[in-house]
């Protein structure tokens, strides 16, 4: 590497150094250089622990934990000037412990991340902007998504070469090469993916994809796909029989049911996860403007509508959001435990027809005035 000098038109040396000749160490400077500027790994990436010992029956510990902004967990182990012969069985162990974590649990870890760094703000609300849904926890560390980050000066050749044969079986691995340089008393440092090449990586991972389809492996659908499919066959069923909102509308494998309301960008919705099953009004038109301008008519007329619901409704302007959203909704009930079903579509078969009939009128009045 070389500095440009424009004044004299020439080029100088930037010396390459090593971690140990500088005096830097692994968790002291590598880990907080990344651990305060995840972004330097070309990806923007949220980081949830160091430092993390959670393991049971355990006492190793993994460098860093982040969430990319799928929701899959990302193991980031950092080595110096070396990475050793047994880095890559290093984080293959991690990524299995941390395989069981659930999304309550991950929301814990962050919470005692944020608590240990002074930090006053919640793991909820963190993860919920970052990974733009209210709804992050169904994407929290699905399934077998976790990914690795191996990051050191060099890396050896038994490391390379069983990465670049996992990245055949689907497993999602990068090496990056962390090199510092010096030019007389100013510091720099080289951060290059060098597995996959950066710029051949979605070309390596297609083939390690087509490579496993060959040999005759394929992904099943996810079971929670098959089980929203059912649950909105039986719900679909019922809720035809009270109400004629979702007449035309088939079962899915997506965690929420759409119908029109009248006005563009204005729909109601089913929507059912893990913790809940909810009736919404969510307006999502082109712009937040238009958007706030019909949830702030709704709402003066918040006092007749939910005296013709029978019920007080959560109202959300999110006023730093594109949408608004009105919404009430039956807690502590699951999709995933079937126990649940009759429960849920009792009270969908209940508050539906009366949550459209309540807002009937004032949306049609809205629809008549545009």
């Amino acid at each position: 590497m070389y500095i440009i000098n424009k004044e004299t038109n020439r080029i100088e040396k930037i010396e390459t150094a090593t971690f140990k000749q500088l005096g830097f160490k692994e968790r002291e400077h590598l880990q907080e250089w990344i651990a305060n500027n995840p972004s330097c790994l070309n990806e923007e990436l949220l980081v949830i622990q160091k430092e993390f010992d959670g393991f049971n029956d355990t006492s190793e510990r993994l460098d860093l934990l982040a969430i990319d902004k799928q929701g899959n967990l990302v193991i980031i182990e950092n080595k110096l000037d070396d990475t050793g012969r047994d880095v890559t069985w290093q984080v293959l162990k991690y990524s299995s412990y941390c395989s069981t974590l659930n999304g309550t649990q991950i929301i814990s870890i962050f919470n005692q991340y944020l608590s240990k760094i002074g930090s006053s703000e919640s793991a909820e609300t963190l993860l919920e902007e970052f990974l733009e849904s209210d709804d992050f926890r169904e994407k929290l560390n699905i399934g077998n998504s976790q990914r690795i980050v191996m990051i050191a000066g060099e890396f050896r050749k038994e490391v390379t070469s069983t990465v670049l044969w996992l990245l055949n079986y689907g497993l999602r691995i990068q090496c990056f090469k962390a090199i510092p340089h010096k030019l007389g008393e100013q510091l720099f440092l080289n951060l290059e993916q060098i597995i996959p090449i950066k710029e051949a990586e979605e070309f390596v991972i297609s083939m390690a994809k087509k490579s496993r389809e060959e040999v005759g492996i394929q992904e099943e659908l996810k079971e929670r796909h098959v089980i929203r499919r059912k649950f909105w066959t039986t719900y679909l069923k019922e809720i035809n029989k009270v109400s004629s909102l979702y007449q035309n509308v088939s079962p899915s494998k997506d965690h929420w049911l759409s119908a029109g309301s009248g006005i563009s960008g204005v729909t109601y919705a089913s929507v059912v996860t893990g913790d809940y099953i909810r009736i919404e009004l969510t307006i999502s038109g082109r712009t937040q403007e238009e958007n706030k301008s019909i949830f702030d008519a709704l709402l003066a007329n918040r006092e007749q509508i939910e005296l013709d619901f029978g019920r007080v409704m959560e109202w959300e302007r999110m006023d730093n959001k594109r949408m608004s959203r009105i919404k009430y909704e039956l807690p502590e009930v699951s999709i995933f435990n079937e126990d649940d079903w009759n429960k849920m579509i009792q009270f969908m078969c209940e508050f539906v027809p009366k949550f459209e009939a309540a807002l009937k009128r004032p949306i049609a009045q809205l629809s008549r005035k545009n």
